[in-house]
């Protein structure tokens, strides 16, 4: 510890350097004791001021704020405060002035007593950060008191000249014929008066004689104190008792039981008889004394009646006196120095303790300043401070009696969150008494842990055909910190799914991480949803982290199965020629059907549901393969119809009918009668009406808009017109060819034509098919009058040897779509 000293005189004395001097007239010492010490990053200072006593209160006694170095904005920042141990607080601390002010009456004999010099100290704490400055006030003595006599009246009785009387110091004694009053002093300094006897007394002429004596101080102003001294002159007792020791010493420990011996004071008369008896007294022994110690009358044995701490007296010191029979005395000291004993346990004062602490505090963070003090000393003094337990937290010791509490490493609230902090002060005495207080800190939460998902990565399923709004999936987060740092908000991250954004599928609650459906999914167009969800907590600065979600959509049942063959037409009939000579298990053609959807749903069956002849035909359960299951006979119908029935696996099933016509001959004259009163059913007459609207509704806009085409560029060329016709240059008219005849009636003279033409890519056209292989296909068009040239043209393609159809693998299902083409006129 580094310590500063400095003094300042009021007398001349010059100061050193950095020390306050204060004058307040010569004869009265006033001090500035001033010095500054850093010790382990705290700062710390004690200052020293020196005030006379009873100062009236609110009274400067200085300038804190200026001696110490500080401003006023750190005072009240800091939350100054005086800490004393004492009950009764002699001093204020102004905080918006700095300064420090007397707060109650202050007298330097009830505070201090005789001791000498006589002062007070207490401390001055700051926070944030941590500052510990002692301050010392020494009282200086004003002459507030008189002298006075410890008995109003002192009564001497003298025989013989040789008597003297010892008296107290700048005694005046009265004017008489007898007595003189001579001064002295003592081994110890003190001084005593005596008065002699200058003449003779005459107990016949005056045997009683009155004096006073007045005690005169030397303050300024002067007091004084006046004691009557009554004389009886007796007759011969011409030796007074005397003790065998000036003064007498002595040892006793302290908390000493009662009646403990101290010691013996012994004094003897030459004297015989009456006059040589000797008795022993205390001759100034106050109140307070007097319940300690008492002296046996007779044998001059001093005991302890009372209770003896060494924390209250060191050391006592009685005048005893010794008088014989004849009124003759002799005065003694008797010094008595009392030994300690370790029966005080050290006590434990908290400055300053901070609770709550961040939990991102550095290591070495002060979070509280305690005084420890015992009362003993030497070694019953000696105080030793430690935490109880194993805890990441040390005690260091600034200045004498003052620890600091600090963090030994970084702390996490989310391990632990509190401490019982157990500090224990042990003395070195024999037995060594302790004492223990326990400080509660808690660990202030700091935004330091990301959330966290419980899952790396969420899959969920949602069937299509869902409700908008419907809750998909519940994302858990958990956050170790607390309050508004383990607040959730759940962010949809943007992104895109099939090229719209995410937002148009999913949304999720932020607070409760609810993922909902925006719209109703379908499968057949979309399969998976994968996104990213961003968690981030409420901290400043937040922090987050992200997941990523898989919604997979599940299939439903919703689309039935579709025929691709054969195809349904609504202008023409198809047939499937089956020869007489065909055996059982002849494959008369193949119904081919698929289902959009998936798994079971998409698994299909074929049945025959009605036929003409039952027991001609079947149908495979999974290939959908019609065959014959009996020989084909001549009384076999030529006309043969079969409808046949596609389900799917799903639940509840699903279906669709297609109806096969099958022609049983072995050439086309023989089926063409039996086909041609095949009509046309409700189903093509409806398809057909919607094409005709169709195809009108799409000449009619062309035509519109064609129109509308000429009339602007007319205008457009108007106008061009008229802007060469203002201007000077020569105007040449020009018509474009074969728009001038509209310029009169506005009519379109000409003649358009549109061709629409269909192929095989639609299900419902007026596409022919055409079969390979060793099976006809039967095409009727009852409607038209070639319908027998197409046949015989067809069947002479099949008959030709290179015709492509000859070459194709009879095993495989080939399509083959004639382009009808429809010219219309406008």
């Amino acid at each position: 510890m580094l310590s500063i000293f400095c003094f300042a005189m009021a007398c001349g004395i010059t100061p050193y350097s950095r020390c306050v001097k204060w004058r307040f007239g010569c004869g009265q010492n006033w001090k500035l004791l001033f010095f500054v010490f850093y010790f382990n990053h705290m700062v710390s200072g004690h200052i020293r001021y020196s005030i006379p006593e009873e100062m009236k209160k609110g009274s400067l006694i200085g300038n804190v704020a200026q001696d110490l170095g500080l401003d006023l904005k750190r005072l009240r920042s800091g939350r100054a405060r005086i800490v004393t141990g004492e009950s009764i607080q002699y001093t204020e601390l102004k905080t918006d002035k700095g300064i420090l002010v007397v707060k109650e009456r202050m007298d330097r004999e009830q505070i201090c007593g005789d001791a000498t010099p006589c002062s007070f100290s207490f401390e001055v704490i700051l926070e944030n950060p941590m500052e510990l400055h002692q301050i010392t006030v020494e009282i200086t003595d004003i002459n507030d008191h008189s002298p006075t006599f410890k008995r109003n009246t002192i009564h001497f009785e003298i025989k013989d000249p040789d008597v003297g009387v010892n008296g107290l110091r700048e005694y005046v004694l009265t004017e008489n014929e007898n007595f003189v009053l001579k001064q002295n002093s003592n081994v110890d300094g003190k001084k005593y008066a005596e008065m002699v006897l200058q003449k003779p007394l005459d107990r016949e002429t005056n045997p009683n004689l009155s004096l006073k004596l007045i005690a005169i101080d030397g303050g300024t102003p002067q007091r004084s104190g006046t004691v009557n001294i009554d004389i009886t002159v007796l007759d011969a007792n011409d030796n007074a008792p005397v003790f065998n020791q000036s003064v007498y010493k002595a040892a006793v420990m302290e908390n000493s039981p009662r009646d403990t011996y101290v010691t013996t004071v012994n004094a003897s008369d030459a004297d015989f008889g009456s006059n040589s008896i000797v008795t022993y007294y205390f001759s100034d022994l106050n109140s307070v004394l007097g319940n300690v110690f008492m002296i046996d009358k007779t044998t001059g044995i001093i005991l302890i009646i009372g209770s003896v701490d060494y924390e209250k007296d060191k050391k006592y010191e009685l005048r005893i006196d010794a008088k014989d029979q004849g009124g003759l005395t002799d005065s003694s000291k008797v010094i008595i120095e009392v030994t300690d004993v370790n029966d005080n346990a050290p006590t434990i004062s908290v400055m300053s303790f901070t609770s709550p602490l961040p939990e991102d505090s550095p290591s070495g963070t002060t979070i509280g300043i305690i005084n420890v003090k015992d009362l003993d000393s030497g070694d019953n003094g000696q105080i030793n401070c430690r935490i109880e337990q194993n805890l990441p937290f040390k005690i260091k010791s600034n200045l004498r009696n003052y620890y600091t509490l600090v963090t030994d490493t970084a702390l996490d609230r989310e391990t632990v969150s509190e401490y019982n902090i157990t500090v224990v002060a042990t003395d070195a005495g024999m037995p060594p008494l302790s004492t223990k207080r326990t400080f509660h800190l808690k660990v202030s939460d700091v935004n330091d842990n990301a959330p966290v998902f419980s899952q790396g990565v969420y899959n969920a399923f949602i069937a299509e055909n869902n409700s908008p709004g419907v809750s998909v999936l519940t994302l858990r987060t958990k956050d170790p910190d607390e309050n508004q740092n383990a607040r959730i908000s759940y962010i949809l991250e943007d992104g895109n799914i099939g090229g719209s954004p995410v937002s148009e599928f999913v949304s999720i609650n932020s607070e409760t991480g609810v993922i909902h459906a925006v719209r109703s999914f379908d499968y057949e167009q979309i399969k998976q949803l994968i996104f990213v969800i961003k968690a981030q907590d409420g901290g400043s600065p937040p922090l987050s982290s992200n997941v990523t979600v898989n919604i997979l959509i599940q299939d439903q049942n919703d689309n039935p199965p579709q025929v691709l063959y054969p195809v349904q037409t609504g202008g023409s009939l198809v047939a499937e020629m089956v020869p007489r000579s065909a055996d059982v298990g002849y494959l008369v053609t193949k119904v081919v059907a698929v289902d959009v959807d998936s798994g079971q749903n998409a698994w299909l069956s074929y049945k025959l549901q009605k036929a003409t002849d039952r027991a001609l035909f079947e149908v495979g359960l999974q290939n959908g393969e019609i065959r014959t299951i009996r020989q084909v006979t001549d009384k076999d119908a030529v006309k043969q119809r079969l409808t046949v029935i596609v389900e799917d696996n799903g639940q509840p099933s699903r279906s669709a009918t297609v109806i096969v016509n099958v022609a049983v001959a072995d050439s086309f004259p023989e089926v063409l009668s039996e086909f041609t009163d095949f009509t046309h059913d409700k189903e093509y007459n409806d398809n057909l009406t919607f094409y005709l609207v169709l195809a009108l509704a799409v000449v009619s806009f062309l035509f519109i808009t064609c129109l509308v085409v000429i009339i602007s560029v007319k205008i457009y060329r108007w106008r061009q017109s008229r802007i060469l016709y203002h201007s000077n240059l020569p105007v040449i008219p020009y018509y474009p060819p074969r728009y001038s005849d509209t310029l009169g009636t506005g009519t379109l003279q000409h003649v358009y034509n549109y061709e629409v033409c269909r192929t095989t890519d639609s299900r419902k056209s007026d596409c022919k098919f055409g079969r390979a292989g060793s099976q006809n296909v039967l095409i009727m068009d009852p409607s038209s009058t070639g319908t027998m040239q197409r046949i015989q043209s067809e069947k002479n393609i099949l008959d030709e040897p290179d015709s492509p159809l000859e070459n194709t693998d009879p095993s495989h299902l080939m399509l083959k779509a004639t382009h009808i083409c429809h010219t219309s006129t406008f």
